[in-house]
């Protein structure tokens, strides 16, 4: 294939403005056929846990922005009817507010990025970036925020994904790949905006974030019994493989697995493996995480090396189709925690070491896809409910620039860059977009608390 120039680039971005207008990128009206959402949900349920999906609609109902993190398959069916600027990138899937935070490189470095990909899939950039406008608009209206700060907020972050990525357009490949948001950039670059009380809050939120690695997993989630680590039991959170499977020779054959993690070694890198086999298996649990994937299989595998003090906790999670899938390209691969790993390596600027994947056969018979990496390695969260305005106006900022440099990996930022141009209309469109969209997701959180409360839906709230 004929390499294109990095003009005739730029020229074919500024041509797909006359297929798909910028200001059309604002514009979202439910179609007539609209899906009903709490089919969508339901549809998600029929392959979950049964007695874990009611925690699932439980956590959803706590509030709008809940609801949205839930609802990424909703999301994917409405996207679906919208115009496509057909620049297609790697898209983190569930590019939403809380799907960004920080954590250690394998060089030991804080880094900030995208750091879920179970929905990761080839798709039109614009899709991630009216997720995540959308999410701050969504958790904007959740503190309260006025007209004036919500529009500022979702215009920082397309203006910050923008800017960034028409940046990353004028890079040679190999620094666009080696870019990357660790302290001292996000210190250096934002540290005049966000003024000295919120970069001091910054700091020691990283100081705290260092000493969650796998020490502080393994004192939070274990307990010593007759001089064998084992996790606790706290259900339904976290419940041990024997209390889940009723049939020894289920427990026997996963346990064998993880003795073995045959298949998964081979995910590795060789260096990765002779790591690996430094530690013995000692123990499994089944886990409940997250919002959306709450129903999906997840387990918590344990591993011991020299002693007790040196531990490695895996978190393998079941890995389903990505919500978008059923609209863009089928995966090119026929293992979807395959698709996850992989796109999180094309998406991030540096991936967990024990990143990897496997197939296991569940009770039922069933060969299901997972996916591996660490349970915790630093990880740095944002808390949407205690940042003031000033800190979430940067925070909007970093999450636009990471998600540019993302997309700048697999996609063509020139010609992105000059689809979305030096001016603001495109964060204009998006500020309009984020509005209407959630206004559209509170009616969705609406129907749902409505079916929990008439009995049509059931619900566990609190877990």
């Amino acid at each position: 294939m004929k390499r294109l120039t990095p003009e005739a680039r730029a020229a074919a971005g500024r041509q797909a403005r006359a297929r798909v207008s910028r200001t059309l990128h604002g514009e979202w009206q439910p179609p007539p056929d609209r899906t009903d959402p709490l089919e969508i949900l339901a549809l998600q349920a029929t392959t979950r846990l049964p007695d874990l999906v009611p925690i699932r609609y439980g956590r959803m109902a706590a509030s709008p922005f809940a609801f949205f993190r839930g609802a990424a398959a909703v999301m994917a069916a409405d996207l679906a009817h919208e115009v496509h600027s057909h620049l297609d990138v790697q898209l983190c899937g569930d590019a939403h507010l809380s799907n960004f935070g920080g954590f250690a490189s394998p060089e030991r470095d804080m880094v900030f990025d995208v750091n879920d990909f179970d929905e990761t899939i080839p798709g039109p950039f614009e899709w991630d970036l009216k997720r995540l406008a959308a999410s701050f608009e969504i958790a904007a209206r959740g503190r309260e925020f006025d007209d004036k700060l919500r529009s500022s907020l979702v215009a920082q972050t397309s203006r910050g994904y923008r800017e960034a990525i028409r940046e990353f357009a004028g890079m040679r490949n190999l620094e666009i790949w080696y870019s990357k948001l660790d302290a001292d950039m996000l210190v250096a670059k934002w540290s005049g905006q966000a003024g000295r009380k919120v970069m001091e809050n910054f700091q020691r939120r990283v100081t705290k974030a260092q000493s969650k690695d796998h020490l502080a997993a393994l004192a939070k989630l274990t307990v010593e019994v007759d001089g064998r680590l084992q996790f606790i039991n706290d259900p339904p959170l976290m419940v041990p493989a024997e209390d889940v499977l009723s049939d020894p020779y289920s427990i026997g054959t996963l346990t064998s697995l993880f003795n073995g993690l045959s298949d998964y070694r081979q995910t590795l890198s060789g260096d990765r493996q002779r790591l690996l086999e430094r530690y013995e298996f000692a123990d499994l649990a089944r886990k409940v995480v997250g919002v959306g994937s709450v129903g999906t299989r997840c387990w918590v595998a344990l591993f011991v090396g020299r002693d007790h003090g040196d531990p490695l906790v895996l978190q393998v999670k079941e890995a389903e189709a990505a919500v978008g899938e059923p609209f863009l390209a089928t995966s090119e691969y026929s293992n979807q925690g395959r698709r996850v790993v992989e796109g999180q390596r094309l998406m991030q600027s540096a991936s967990d070491i024990f990143l990897g994947w496997d197939q296991i056969q569940g009770e039922d018979g069933v060969v299901r896809d997972f996916y591996m990496r660490q349970l915790w390695d630093w990880k740095l969260s944002a808390t949407i409910d205690e940042m003031v305005p000033e800190g979430l106006e940067v925070y909007a900022q970093m999450c636009g620039w990471t998600l540019a440099r993302a997309h700048a990996r697999s996609g063509d930022a020139i010609a992105i860059g000059s689809y979305l141009g030096a001016g603001d209309r495109f964060d204009v469109a998006m500020c309009k977009f984020a509005s209407s969209y959630a206004d559209q997701n509170q009616k969705d959180f609406e129907s749902l608390t409505r079916a929990i409360a008439t009995n049509q839906v059931h619900a566990i709230s609190g877990v």
